[in-house]
């Protein structure tokens, strides 16, 4: 095409509209969402300090509300305000409405079903068991269709652009959207063997790998590449000038992406990974800070010479300590992928410190301001009360200090009194939940700060609400701009980014794409193709069918939210629990269940630790084995008969997924599975309890009673 250069005189204006409507509905629903994601965080919060509030029933015990909470906030909350954001900025920087307004609609209908569908599923224990990725095969699928579904919607409008160049928003936008499907799609690789049950196809220490490299980067391009984009279009607007530096965007993005994607086994230091993955997620997770940084300064130096309007104006109060979270966060970040630092910090309460200080303040924050922003555009008046705006600002940087400060604290305590010896050379504290009665008081704290965010939250949802109800939604807002066709021209000096990327939003996908395939590939291939990596330990067998009933109880159940089965190579790991984990140990294991919080102390030699009916007397009232716990009790494992109709169908996908059953194994499962309970309920009956042999506390006994149990026998 020949460079045409033409005058707004001489160009045909064309009029369209931007749709509100879809905006407002994706905005009511992150505050709906986000009201009780976070009203879930607070009830489980006490739960720690307070074991009764679990209220002795199946559906309400943190090991099935932690994952509603975490879904609710990152998925609810955090996604339907970045849909938000998206569907409001993405046709005013493009110049052109949204592709397809059924898409938009798909999106929307679609992402609440899903997240309904969640709300329903995971306190029934419907759940896979693996960390932000719980949900069942027939949701993932939902999620995928109806998240390719924006992406269509997205590139499509970019592809029908009324502007030459695509501002940087959008490339955030997009690389979310590419990498996030890629991440759920590889990750939720499972094997149905009902509606609701399945299991990864993965196993051990593969599974582990995909899963953090899934699980880390879930974080990265759902919670920060998305709302990155968002800072890039919402924060030149409120501010009312234009972005620092056009080139440091253009580094921060490509740079991001790129390194972002490696950084996941920064999570698995000290575990069975091997050790080159190891060393390289934490060689990307240091360099990180770098474009992190880039982004974090972009948005901070915007406001220079606007810092005045900063103490008078709310939105920009609440994007300034959001900036500041993020960069906070994406410190924090590499230092704990140091493995001195990590040593200290994982597995303990620091970790859930600083994952709350990027969710609080920065997703938290920054859809806040967004939404103050926004409202008064969109209904056409004032917003109802900046007095009340700014009660939320300060209340809700209260709730996130008095959260972060304690766990922070808690953290410490945990890692210091776990490592801690006597001059004889003996653990100071053998007994694990003397590690965790210190910690009550910073859990009560948290409870509190938590419940000062929450308060915020609603002041800022009524306020919303306020200013919507005295204005009228402007429906379709419309516009006036002339077709991509009749404005191209090439200019003598264009940057190089503009000429090769921003003109062309197809290649521009593609070598997103690129960018973050190239890391994925690297890391995980190996450990699926070497067999180096996993060396196998003949001692290790397969799961018996009514340890596998077990171990899906104990998945039903969140156990992995509580306890890990890692012990790590240390001395005072190796001193409270035993020999540290091998990697060989878990190749039967779909999915597997290292876990990434201890509150309770690590289970993975737990097996024949205790008598049968210890474990049976521990769960049906924790503080009679353990006085001072704060585990919930679990009445119903005694009272619900095990279901072993199922018992074929399992032991029929463990074959499939290479488990080596002897053939013919799972004709005769359901019988061996039985013929195991009987001899648990004897070994009960013996300490005088009395038992029934088909109830699922006996296979979950099953299962606690062999994990680890194999190399011991190797020894």
């Amino acid at each position: 095409m020949e460079p045409i250069s033409k005058t707004t005189a001489t160009v045909e204006m064309e009029e369209f509209a931007y749709d509100n409507v879809i905006v407002r509905n994706f905005a009511i629903a992150s505050i709906v969402f986000g009201i009780v994601g976070m009203l879930v965080g607070v009830l489980i919060a006490f739960q720690l300090a307070f074991p009764a509030l679990n209220f002795d029933i199946s559906y309400t015990t943190f090991g099935r509300l932690r994952p509603l909470h975490t879904n609710a906030v990152i998925f609810a909350f955090v996604g339907n305000g970045f849909f938000m954001g998206l569907y409001y900025s993405a046709p005013r920087i493009l110049r052109t409405p949204m592709w397809s307004p059924l898409l938009s609609k798909i999106n929307f209908w679609g992402w609440q079903l899903i997240i309904v569908a969640a709300a329903i599923t995971l306190p029934l224990g419907l759940t896979t068991g693996k960390e932000y990725a719980e949900l069942e095969w027939p949701i993932d699928i939902a999620i995928a269709l109806v998240w390719v579904a924006g992406l269509v919607n997205l590139v499509m409008t970019m592809v029908n652009r009324r502007v030459q160049h695509i501002y940087a928003a959008i490339w955030f936008y997009l690389a979310s959207f590419v990498t996030v499907a890629m991440l759920h799609v590889v990750n939720s690789v499972e094997l149905p063997i009902s509606l609701t049950k399945s299991y990864s196809w993965y196993a051990g220490v593969q599974d582990a790998l995909v899963q953090w490299w899934y699980g880390h980067n879930a974080v990265a391009f759902f919670l920060t590449t998305p709302y990155l984009g968002l800072m890039y279009y919402f924060l030149p607007k409120a501010a009312n000038r234009p972005i620092y530096s056009y080139r440091l965007s253009i580094v921060h993005f490509w740079s991001l992406i790129f390194l972002y994607i490696w950084a996941g086994p920064h999570h698995l230091l000290y575990t069975s990974l091997p050790d080159w993955a190891q060393s390289l997620g934490t060689v990307f997770s240091v360099m990180l800070i770098a474009p992190s940084w880039g982004g974090m300064i972009n948005g901070l130096f915007t406001l220079r010479g606007a810092w005045d309007k900063v103490r008078e104006d709310v939105v920009l109060k609440f994007m300034v300590v959001a900036v500041t979270a993020y960069g906070m966060a994406t410190f924090e970040g590499p230092m704990l992928s140091l493995k001195n630092v990590n040593a200290i910090a994982h597995y303990t309460d620091w970790i859930v410190a600083h994952v709350h200080v990027g969710a609080l303040g920065w997703n938290g924050f920054m859809t806040f301001a967004i939404m103050y922003w926004l409202f008064p555009k969109m209904y056409g008046r004032p917003l109802y009360s900046i007095k009340l705006a700014n009660f939320h600002f300060w209340i809700g940087t209260l709730g996130i200090i008095f959260y972060a400060v304690p766990m922070y604290w808690a953290g410490w305590t945990q890692s210091s009194m776990w490592k801690e010896f006597t001059e004889e050379g003996f653990l100071k504290y053998p007994n694990f939940l003397e590690t965790v009665t210190q910690l009550v008081p910073f859990y009560i704290l948290r409870g509190f700060g938590g419940t000062l965010f929450l308060v915020g939250f609603l002041v800022g949802a009524y306020n919303l609400m306020m200013t919507a109800l005295g204005g009228k939604l402007i429906r379709k807002e419309t516009a006036r701009s002339a077709s991509l066709a009749s404005i191209w021209h090439q200019p003598a000096n264009e940057f190089w980014h503009s000429r090769i990327f921003e003109r062309k939003p197809v290649l521009l996908t593609v070598i997103a794409l690129v960018a973050v395939i190239i890391g994925g590939v690297i890391e995980l291939v190996p450990t699926f193709m070497v067999k180096s990596n996993v060396p196998t330990i003949e001692s290790v067998k397969p799961y018996t069918a009514l340890e596998l009933h077990g171990r899906d109880i104990y998945v039903r159940e969140g156990c992995y939210t509580c306890h890990s089965q890692m012990i790590r190579p240390f001395r005072s790991e190796t001193e409270r629990y035993g020999e540290y984990s091998k990697a060989g140990e878990f190749v039967y294991d779909h999915p597997f269940q290292w876990g990434s919080k201890r509150t309770g102390p690590d289970l993975h030699r737990v097996g024949a630790k205790y008598p049968d009916s210890w474990h049976y007397n521990h769960m049906e009232d924790p503080t009679s084995m353990s006085p001072g716990s704060i585990m919930p009790k679990y009445p119903w494992l005694i009272e619900d008969e095990l279901d072993l109709s199922t018992t074929r169908a399992k032991i029929s996908a463990m074959q499939t997924l290479g488990v080596p059953y002897e053939a013919g194994y799972e004709e005769k499962a359901t019988a061996d599975a039985q013929e195991q309970a009987k001899q648990i309920a004897a070994n009960l009956k013996k300490d005088g309890i009395k038992a029934k042999s088909n109830t699922e506390i006996i296979a979950l006994i099953a299962y606690l009673q062999r994990m680890g149990t194999d190399i011991k026998a190797a020894q």
